[in-house]
């Protein structure tokens, strides 16, 4: 071989490693995210090899190329929620990826299910407490059979799940590109006001009202009482929702998770979901899930009659004392959610276009 040759192929080789060694400093993580700007795929867009559990299809076959004549029909639904997603995601690309690329800590809401290839992104107030006990059941091996004897607050302990960011970078492009990927979602103010009655309302989360009650009171609150500064305990909804709305507010911090948007708890235009469960279709998603999971006939999403559960009535009054400024700059920090997720604007509200 001739010496130029030999040089240039040693020259070839110093700069991929130069090159592997800069990125290793300089980038802190790089996912592919399938991007929401590309035209929908119809069909199963991860081809013939994916990877399945042995002797079974993948949830992900299941979904894309159904055998049975239901979950066909059903796919169609999915279909047309997911088109929804991507359209706002286009038409919105300003504001819905601020950022192309994404950190562990963006993951960390992601829950992994090795065992059947699921990938579940926990939204607070949508029902997460009973999917995140389903989830246990699913990765538990054996360990859980009823998700309901499971108690809520070993629910809740992060290390009883693992979650996407715990993995290298190829093993979550892997897993993002291969498991079925999906989220739950709800009519953006009932979740609010679901939110606010749990955490602000109820006397046992003193947690919420020391972190967050005593800020709120502080910042929008005239002439409070020495008690309501230090205890945070009697939130008003108007408060709740001036603070949210404070410009203040949000360059401080990111909003807590129970009243995060959705689409920044999720990154749904980054991470192309294959199902979009809903909260009004609560039951029926979630055995759908299960159904392609390949679990349908051994586990069935838990329900029970919650008589405390916020409803669109309840949220009616609550937005009754919102004047219609702080009504309409609410809407704006939401919108997304309400425009992503085909949820249209509530009738009661006053909004100032």
């Amino acid at each position: 071989m001739k010496p130029a040759l030999l040089e240039v192929m040693r020259m070839n080789r110093i700069c991929r490693m130069v090159l592997a060694t800069c990125l290793g400093s300089f980038i802190l993580v790089i996912f592919y995210f399938q991007s929401m700007l590309h035209p929908v795929m119809r069909r199963n867009p991860f081809g013939v090899d994916i990877c399945c559990r042995k002797g079974s299809r993948s949830p992900l076959q299941e979904l894309y190329n159904p055998i049975q004549l239901e979950l066909s029909n059903t796919a169609v639904l999915h279909q047309m929620r997911r088109d929804q997603v991507t359209d706002t995601c286009r038409a919105h690309s300003a504001l819905s990826r601020k950022r192309r690329v994404l950190t562990p800590n963006d993951l960390k809401h992601l829950v992994v299910d090795e065992d059947h290839e699921l990938i579940y992104c926990y939204v607070p107030k949508v029902a997460c407490t009973n999917w995140k006990r389903l989830m246990m059941v699913l990765t538990g091996r054996g360990k859980y059979s009823d998700p309901m004897a499971i108690p809520a607050s070993e629910a809740h302990v992060a290390a009883n799940l693992k979650t996407l960011n715990q993995y290298s970078i190829p093993e979550i492009n892997h897993r993002l590109k291969s498991y079925l990927k999906f989220l739950f979602v709800r009519e953006p103010f009932e979740r609010l006001v679901s939110a606010y009655r749990n955490k602000f309302t109820q006397k046992y989360n003193t947690s919420f009202h020391k972190r967050y009650g005593t800020k709120i009171i502080r910042r929008q609150r005239r002439n409070a009482t020495q008690e309501a500064l230090r205890r945070g305990h009697d939130v008003r909804f108007e408060e709740f929702v001036a603070y949210l709305i404070d410009p203040h507010t949000q360059r401080e911090e990111p909003f807590n998770e129970h009243w995060q948007t959705v689409h920044s708890l999720c990154h749904p235009c980054h991470i192309r979901y294959d199902l979009v469960g809903k909260y009004e279709t609560l039951e029926e998603d979630s055995n759908y899930v299960l159904q392609l999971a390949g679990v349908g006939g051994a586990l069935k999403f838990p329900t029970y009659a919650k008589s405390t559960r916020t409803t669109d009535e309840m949220t009616t009054e609550f937005f009754q004392n919102i004047s219609s400024e702080h009504q309409t700059q609410l809407y704006e920090v939401y919108k997304l959610d309400f425009l992503m997720f085909n949820y249209s604007v509530p009738s009661y509200l006053k909004l100032e276009w």
